[in-house]
């Protein structure tokens, strides 16, 4: 039977450019092997009129917009994971997988559902790159004050550049979400959600955290790789799925 890999990916509403390459890219809908892979982009809402008229165009044309009624912000970031959560619970539990991302990186499917087919007993695990005994910053852009959280260490968490997780993990981390509060950090509240539902990680360092070097075809492995500048994304992309310039092809059946 056919399953569903869902792309679930963090956007912002000015972020047009970054959603229509990766559109053009990674995020075109497609079935691999035994998986239709498919997206949405998760956004709150900008104080902007034009921002706001522009995304409305887009959703209109492309369906693939989820917005919600709060602020875009780096602190609300916790709080998309939470409607995040909810939203998959009343209008999306089909998806056998979601992979959940950011819009300023290099995904690869054909990758993703390799992993999948070889990952025995992939479900009630979550597979990302780990951060383990990640020490809390007090000062700058991730600093969290003593009282929020006193202890020096963060529980284990994926990085939140991109991880995937099985359907059957969203229940327990939509209910974990109802009684932890928010946290300024989102792949660290994912953390602390994972660990009140008493999920698992498998760690992979194929999720890879920064970007690369520029040799095309180190690209092939890698499941997603964060922080790359939208010309960047289209060359790799092209490289490998429309050059073929590294012997890369769709998975088959």
């Amino acid at each position: 039977g056919q399953r569903l890999l869902l792309l679930a990916i963090k956007s912002h509403p000015a972020a047009t450019a970054r959603r229509a390459t990766a559109r053009r890219t990674w995020a075109q809908p497609r079935l691999l092997r035994d998986y239709r892979v498919q997206h949405v982009f998760l956004i709150g809402v900008s104080p902007n009129p034009r921002h706001m008229a522009l995304l409305g165009q887009e959703s209109e044309e492309f369906g693939d917009v989820v917005l919600w009624d709060f602020t875009e912000s780096h602190h609300n970031l916790s709080l998309k994971e939470r409607c995040f959560l909810h939203w998959m619970g009343e209008h999306c539990g089909q998806a056998d997988f979601i992979f959940k991302g950011d819009d300023d990186e290099f995904v690869n499917p054909p990758v993703l559902v390799t992993y999948l087919h070889q990952t025995s007993n992939a479900s009630p695990l979550i597979h990302g790159n780990i951060q383990r005994h990640s020490v809390v910053m007090r000062g700058g852009k991730y600093g969290i004050s003593s009282v929020l959280f006193p202890q020096k260490k963060y529980p284990h968490f994926p990085s939140g550049g991109g991880f995937l997780m099985p359907r059957g993990s969203i229940p327990a981390l939509a209910t974990a979400s109802e009684r932890i509060p928010v946290f300024p950090l989102d792949d660290v509240y994912f953390g602390f959600l994972a660990l009140a539902a008493g999920l698992q990680f498998q760690h992979d360092e194929r999720f890879q955290v920064f970007g690369m070097k520029v040799e095309l075809c180190l690209y092939r492995e890698a499941m997603v790789v964060h922080g790359m500048s939208l010309d960047r994304v289209e060359v790799v992309w092209r490289g490998l799925y429309v050059e073929h310039r590294c012997n890369m092809s769709w998975p088959v059946l």
